[in-house]
């Protein structure tokens, strides 16, 4: 029986950016970390290096973490310049260690938005989407038991589509990631693979109207079709579901607008 081969272990050098609080200067300090096995999580090593400063009854790096699994998006860092850092279809979590080399210095910082107030170190408060969700993330059906599974056929398409605009986690990486902080493709996952489905007709017109003004409100930037989003997308989201919005968007903008009114029909009080 052949013994397994140990790993090389390496050193890095953390370089990451510390903020008591949301009014509080922030500053990048760096941290060594030794002895980094290849086969950590990007996550783990920070849970190493907090371990390391605990001891030394330092200030623990804050950071979000949940699932650990690519799954909740609250893992949301950028490294080296990039959201979630190095690597394709992955989310923080996802991010290992050895991506990096022996004596890299690895810059980690929150991601940058106006709409994403940095709350402490390494977390930021992505409310905003919550608001966005809020403003027109459902449909009008039935309470009570689930329908049988048959009995709205729905093409193998538009299922297909749908189902990969749901596979959104509102990371947040779209924002970080364009130069303008544009929340686009975000809005337009949500809105699209509502909208792709029979149950969420109703509404259709009425929630890209809501989720975009509310993205507007919340202060996220326009899109200028670079596609960083879908560059940086933990769940590979295409950049072509931007233009599904756009196009219900301007068709539900027109119905909105010229859509007559009760006293123009005579509906009105006499």
């Amino acid at each position: 029986m052949v013994a397994p081969t140990s790993k090389k272990l390496f050193s890095v050098t953390l370089r990451v950016w510390r903020q008591a609080g949301p009014a509080a200067p922030g500053k990048f300090v760096d941290y060594p970390a030794k002895d980094v096995n290849p086969d950590m999580s990007f996550l783990e090593l920070l849970d190493v290096v907090n371990d390391e400063l605990t001891l030394k009854d330092e200030e623990p790096i804050a950071f979000a973490h949940d699932c650990r699994e690519g799954i909740c998006g609250t893992c949301s860092c950028t490294i080296n310049g990039k959201p979630h850092g190095p690597g394709k279809g992955i989310a923080t979590c996802q991010l290992y260690m050895r991506s990096f080399q022996e004596g890299d210095t690895i810059v980690v910082e929150p991601f940058r938005a106006k709409a994403f107030p940095i709350q402490k170190d390494l977390i930021t408060d992505r409310a905003a989407f919550d608001k966005i969700q809020q403003a027109g993330g459902f449909i009008s059906v039935r309470t009570g038991a689930a329908p049988d599974a048959n009995s709205i056929p729905v093409p193998k398409e538009d299922a297909d589509l749908a189902m990969d605009a749901a596979t959104c986690i509102g990371c947040g990486a779209c924002v970080a990631a364009c130069k303008n902080a544009s929340a686009m493709l975000f809005v337009a996952a949500k809105v699209s693979h509502l909208g792709l489905m029979p149950q969420g007709q109703p509404e259709r017109d009425k929630r890209v109207l809501a989720m975009v003004q509310t993205m507007d409100e919340a202060g996220f930037g326009n899109c200028t079709n670079q596609y960083e989003c879908s560059a940086v997308c933990p769940k590979l989201i295409s950049h072509d579901f931007i233009a599904r919005m756009n196009r219900d968007y301007v068709v539900a903008l027109f119905k909105a607008r010229f859509r007559p009114t009760s006293s123009s029909t005579g509906g009105g009080a006499g």
